[in-house]
């Protein structure tokens, strides 16, 4: 059995010994430690591997020793501008209240700006809220204060609880109960465990997940406005692109009296996304709702909860299956993208389909030795497509449709329009890739499948629908 323990330990010499004798002692294995004193000097994780009995003793001795973290600690850092007027002594009066109230200090930044004011910045330790209150109530009778998020582009103004910290920050942008905290804080140093062995900062790490929370919260309830644009096929064939700014897109493809969803975005925007489709579609709460998913990412499934039947590719199906058992599906497989898929499910409340209702049309090509690869056909209303399967360049059991005759083509995250991306799609695309090193699972091969999916496409004009951006209109042209 394994588990991660989150310490919090005295800063000075024999502490990690102490926690080590504590398990050599239980003969539990310590199998990764991550400490960095530069951004927590007290947060310690360790993993540990041993029976269940030896870990609950584990805990029971660390609780004794005073290194499990408690929930019923409310210290924090809280931090600060106080609007200064530029003359000798100004700051004075506001350090005389802070040490009349008893706060310690813990980052101080201040600096001329050719101005008559100051903005002074400084991370107050609080141990007592109503102590804070009254400290603002009385500073601000004499200068003007406010109360500011951490700015990562500066130095840490704290490192003695930074993680508890930066994670209840996250918890509250996206309004998460308790129990996610945990979760987010051993997957946020395992993230900055494996990029600060690449060389990022912890701190550029600590940034991009930030920013990752704050666009997806910007984006809510009446922010949601993705573009949502109409594509004729035929006369009785049309496809709807719902473009988030956050997520996969949705579209809606409708031929000869038939509806079928093609991916669908992230959980957070459920209630959002709802509206919408009752808008687009005025039977939306009656009809039977089929969708077919393109891979098994998290922000192409968030809604699958929502439809009737899940069409996927049989390996596709057993990701799936895996995530409800509560397993690692394929992306978590891979080290270097579990701890941002983890906290990118955490963040957007995402919960996989139920296994009954996920069919496989194809079978699996194990065995394949091409980019991509045939699996079979797929036929809907008017359209009559050729399915293949990628050999996991992206994600393994991703799947891209071609319809020869209609000349469209359904591309998922193999091939997307990153040219055709709104602004909004464009920030929220940078931050996988510096949190994951990659969006794909293998870039080289990926790159193979895009090669490979346009040296299929027959002369003509295409519509290429990808998973992010919008609709590409690619023209092939006769070879002389």
């Amino acid at each position: 059995m394994k588990k991660t323990y989150i310490t919090t330990m005295p800063n000075h010499i024999g502490a990690f010994l102490k926690a080590s004798e504590c398990f050599a002692s239980l003969g539990v294995n310590i199998t990764r430690v991550s400490y960095n004193k530069a951004v927590d000097s007290h947060t310690l994780f360790i993993d540990a591997e041993g029976s269940e009995e030896k870990l609950r003793e584990a805990d029971a001795q660390l609780e004794k020793i005073g290194y499990l973290q408690t929930r019923s600690d409310e210290r924090g850092i809280v931090l600060l501008e106080f609007r200064l007027k530029d003359v000798p002594g100004s700051v004075t009066e506001v350090l005389r209240l802070i040490c009349e109230y008893r706060l310690n200090i813990s980052y101080i930044s201040s600096q001329e700006n050719g101005t008559d004011y100051q903005a002074f910045k400084m991370g107050l330790f609080v141990e007592d809220e109503t102590l804070l209150k009254a400290f603002l109530a009385k500073v601000g009778e004499i200068c003007s204060v406010r109360v500011i998020d951490y700015n990562h582009s500066e130095k840490v103004y704290d490192n003695s609880i930074f993680y508890r910290s930066f994670v209840s920050g996250l918890m509250q942008t996206l309004g998460l109960p308790e129990e996610c905290r945990d979760g987010l804080l051993v997957n946020s140093n395992l993230v900055m465990q494996l990029l600060d062995e690449r060389g990022l900062s912890p701190y550029k790490t600590f940034e991009s997940i930030s920013r990752f929370a704050e666009l997806l919260s910007a984006c809510r309830h009446d922010a949601f406005s993705p573009r949502i644009s109409h594509h004729q096929v035929t006369e009785n064939t049309q496809v709807i692109l719902i473009e988030p700014p956050c997520g996969s897109n949705t579209i809606i493809l409708q031929s000869a009296g038939e509806t079928l969803f093609i991916d669908c975005g992230y959980a957070l925007y459920r209630t959002e996304m709802e509206t919408i489709l009752r808008k687009v579609l005025p039977e939306w709460d009656t009809m039977k709702k089929r969708i077919l998913i393109t891979h098994a990412d998290v922000d192409h499934c968030g809604l699958l909860p929502l439809f009737d039947e899940v069409l996927a590719s049989q390996k596709s199906k057993d990701c799936l299956a895996l995530e409800y058992e509560g397993k690692n599906g394929f992306r978590e497989q891979n080290p270097m993208h579990r701890p941002y898929i983890n906290i990118c499910k955490t963040l957007t409340r995402y919960q996989p389909p139920k296994p009954e209702k996920v069919t496989a049309l194809w079978e699996d090509r194990s065995e394949q030795d091409t980019p991509l690869t045939q699996l079979g056909f797929f036929h809907f209303g008017e359209l009559s497509f050729e399915v293949y399967q990628g050999k996991g360049g992206h994600l393994a059991g991703e799947i891209v449709l071609i319809d020869f005759t209609h000349h469209i083509a359904f591309t998922g995250d193999i091939y997307v329009n990153i040219h055709g991306m709104t602004h909004e799609q464009s920030s929220y695309n940078q931050y996988a890739p510096v949190l994951m090193t990659s969006v794909d699972t293998d870039p080289e091969l990926c790159a193979a499948e895009r090669k490979a999916i346009m040296q299929r496409l027959g002369v003509g004009k295409w519509q290429i629908f990808g998973a992010h951006g919008m609709k590409k209109d690619y023209q092939v042209q006769v070879e002389d």
